[in-house]
């Protein structure tokens, strides 16, 4: 499972950049909550779903 993850961002490497960003804006958010202004934690949580799905997707998708 973790291995066809990834072969798949070793081949789509602007897709893994793309995807890491997410995870790490929406960890970056969740760290510094007070300078975001209204909503923080749900635009938090929301990048940190974007880049799991982006995860996910290796595994579910079709060749």
């Amino acid at each position: 499972m973790l291995k066809k993850i990834e072969d798949y961002f070793q081949k789509h490497s602007t897709y893994n950049a793309f995807v890491h960003i997410f995870v790490g804006a929406g960890i970056g958010v969740l760290v510094t909550y007070p300078l975001i202004g209204p909503h923080p934690l749900r635009w938090g949580f929301a990048l940190l779903a974007v880049g799991i799905l982006g995860h996910l997707y290796p595994l579910l998708g079709k060749k």
